[in-house]
């Protein structure tokens, strides 16, 4: 793994309100826009001739703590932009994510696991222990209880290590949905992630619809006289590669953007189901 400092385009452009939490964590204010059927009805209001006020927009906020800039293995411990994609995403489908059990992977920070909340059952939130990111994720879920709805459960889950127990196998089972965000960064990773998904789609006990955002990250290679996105274009050679049944829909970024971030043309948000 890499000794260099990578730090997240969010902190680099504009990171909002940011109060150091401890030596080398920071707590963040991350602003969003509440959907309507989020605002409660004891915020009702009316204007000055007594008309009730409809579809007014209403703010939250999500305090997160995570790094500002870490090595590559503990990138989880930053904030994305496909992690806030992928929010979006779940906060402008309240019908898809209403009431489901859901699994993410590579929770990182737990940002998005916790949009999740506001709408699912339960929510399986899960990233490898390292660096105390999983008591990192329940310290976000507490700081954020005000808006959780669902019930709610932080795991460790290591990609290169697939043999899960029994009870926590049981556990993934119950999902029908999975959510993954920026965790294609790394060939090792990609194949484990990969790994990861097999198990999840070809279990027998349920069918499941798996979103992956990321961010397509270019480099210029001489082997390409080109600028490619090797990770991204890896995940896609291996899944070809093994003939994998899997069916991949790209869904159009047209869905309104609750927080605040650059939603660039390089983002991808993937709809994966088995055939």
């Amino acid at each position: 793994m890499t000794s260099l400092e990578i730090t997240s385009e969010i902190h680099e452009n504009k990171c909002p309100s940011v109060n150091q939490s401890s030596q080398k964590n920071h707590v963040t204010e991350f602003k969003f826009q509440l959907p309507p059927y989020l605002v409660g009805k004891d915020e009702i209001e009316y204007d000055s001739d007594g008309d009730l006020i409809l579809n007014r927009e209403k703010e939250g906020t999500l305090l997160i703590e995570h790094s500002i800039s870490t090595k590559l293995e503990l990138v989880g411990l930053q904030v994305w932009r496909g992690s806030l994609l992928l929010a979006d995403y779940i906060l402008s489908n309240q019908k898809i994510f209403e009431n489901k059990k859901i699994l993410e992977l590579g929770s990182g920070v737990g940002l998005t696991s916790i949009v999740a909340s506001f709408l699912a059952d339960q929510v399986i939130c899960t990233d490898i222990n390292l660096e105390g990111i999983l008591q990192l994720i329940q310290r976000n879920f507490d700081r954020n209880s005000k808006f959780i709805r669902s019930k709610f459960n932080v795991m460790e889950l290591n990609f290169l290590q697939t043999n899960w127990p029994s009870d926590v196998q049981e556990k993934f089972d119950e999902s029908s949905i999975v959510l993954a965000a920026d965790v294609i960064y790394d060939d090792d990773i990609t194949r484990g992630f990969i790994e990861t998904l097999k198990k999840l789609l070809h279990s027998k006990s349920s069918t499941k619809t798996i979103y992956v955002s990321l961010e397509k990250r270019y480099v210029f290679t001489v082997a390409n006289l080109d600028s490619v996105a090797p990770m991204y274009e890896e995940f896609l050679r291996i899944i070809n590669q093994q003939k994998l049944p899997w069916i991949i829909e790209y869904l159009p970024l047209d869905f309104p953007q609750y927080f605040h971030y650059d939603r660039v043309d390089q983002m991808i948000l993937m709809k994966i189901k088995r055939k």
